[in-house]
């Protein structure tokens, strides 16, 4: 199987015509589709490219707006129960040897108020928490969870990070750039996927990501749901 931008594209194609508006912040990038849908992607201080004429799918400076594309396209086609975090839906008290792939703060918050265990790599960040990412391959290996960023789909280590994973491993992919589509279950042991859509605020949404802020400050603007396997 493809991984995941390049079997999307294969099956559901980019219809250039069907983009109502792109919006490009310094953090994150939202997709407007025709129908309304709003889907969204980190840049991870990756910059962006719009001239789809020369699109190049290995290009993560396209692979932002097409994640987030996708996210629009895909994200609002399930039926959800209530919105969920996942500390509710996951007890990780139960959860073995737990691998964090991106740095999720508030998560990590919720892990130590709980004495819950953890180790954490980002790329990205320089906490005194994260472990070297020379250890990464090694740690995810010996994981019985795995929570994994969706921008990982973006940045093409995606593939390489699931299937560095033991037989048995439980991978949740988590953030605002999730896929939410039911061909992710065809990856190797993923369990359940965490994302986001945004049905109300949409224009408070654009203006946060124009104004350059992350996740922290459109929070409250998007409903978290999950897709599992």
């Amino acid at each position: 199987m493809l991984e995941p931008i390049q079997h999307f594209y294969q099956k559901e194609g980019f219809q250039i015509d069907n983009i109502k508006n792109i919006t490009i912040g310094q953090k994150y990038v939202a997709v407007e589709i025709m129908n309304g849908n709003i889907g969204v992607c980190a840049t991870l201080n990756h910059s962006v490219k719009t001239d789809f004429t020369k699109l190049d799918l290995t290009d993560n400076s396209y692979r932002i707006v097409l994640n987030a594309y996708y996210n629009a396209l895909l994200n609002y086609n399930n039926n959800y129960e209530d919105s969920f975090d996942i500390f509710d839906k996951i007890d990780f008290h139960q959860a073995g040897n737990v691998v964090m792939v991106g740095y999720f703060k508030s998560l990590v918050q919720k892990f130590e108020e709980e004495n819950i265990s953890l180790s954490i790599f980002d790329l990205y960040d320089e906490s005194d928490k994260i472990v070297a990412i020379e250890k990464q391959q090694e740690y995810i290996a010996k994981s019985d969870t795995l929570i994994l960023s969706s921008t990982s789909i973006f940045n093409q280590t995606f593939f390489d990070l699931v299937n560095s994973t033991p037989p048995n491993c439980h991978v949740y992919l988590l953030g605002p750039s999730s896929l939410l589509h039911s061909d992710m279950f065809h990856y190797k042991n993923i369990s359940v996927l965490f994302g986001s859509i945004f049905q109300n605020n949409k224009d408070k949404l654009i203006d946060i990501i124009k104004q350059g802020e992350g996740t922290p400050s459109f929070s409250k603007y998007m409903q978290k749901v999950y897709l599992k396997n």
